[in-house]
């Protein structure tokens, strides 16, 4: 019998190409940014994802800023994702980490904060353990000053990252962001 599969591929979709309610996510992104990042238009290839999702990721939380780009970098480092590791290298920096911390930072060896130091290798075994870090590890974030409302917190993004993380590394669509220094 002859194989005649094909690989879908992924194309990033224009905005005619998404139902109204995702034109109008990405007319708002388009004001408030100056444009529709590739992996948010290829989400709107769903109808109620896009929405969804950005909810998700601007919902209330007990973290800083600073604290949630530790968490999307970590993640997306560890899930090699080539896409979120740019892109958030770029928030990173809005937030007011230098270049060299955001290494540190992707590297889960931060000179610069003992707290987020704690952060990180939390969450990189987290994430590579599929949720089970090490008791020490655990004990740590506590011990560095986290609660239990910011380990749900934690949680929450690395789940959020690991959405996006697998959308691009199964889609492969393409990276609209400066690439970055490997490490």
């Amino acid at each position: 019998m002859e194989n005649t599969s094909q690989k879908v591929t992924f194309k990033v979709p224009t905005r005619d190409e998404v139902s109204p309610a995702n034109q109008a996510i990405f007319d708002h992104m388009k004001s408030a940014f100056g444009m529709v990042p590739n992996l948010f238009a290829t989400i709107a290839l769903n109808e109620t994802a896009l929405a969804d999702y950005l909810a998700l990721q601007n919902r209330k939380s007990t973290l800083t800023t600073k604290e949630r780009e530790i968490i999307n970098l970590v993640v997306s480092q560890v899930n090699d994702c080539k896409y979120c590791i740019a892109a958030h290298t770029i928030v990173g920096k809005m937030a007011g980490f230098n270049e060299e911390q955001i290494l540190e930072i992707r590297r889960v060896q931060i000179s610069f904060d003992t707290k987020y130091e704690a952060l990180a290798k939390f969450v990189k075994e987290t994430t590579i353990n599929k949720g089970r870090p090490s008791e020490n590890t655990y004990d740590n974030l506590f011990e560095a000053g986290y609660t239990k409302a910011n380990l749900i917190d934690i949680v929450i993004v690395i789940g959020d990252k690991i959405i996006t993380n697998y959308l691009h590394n199964i889609t492969q669509i393409p990276v609209d962001w400066p690439e970055v220094q490997k490490i």
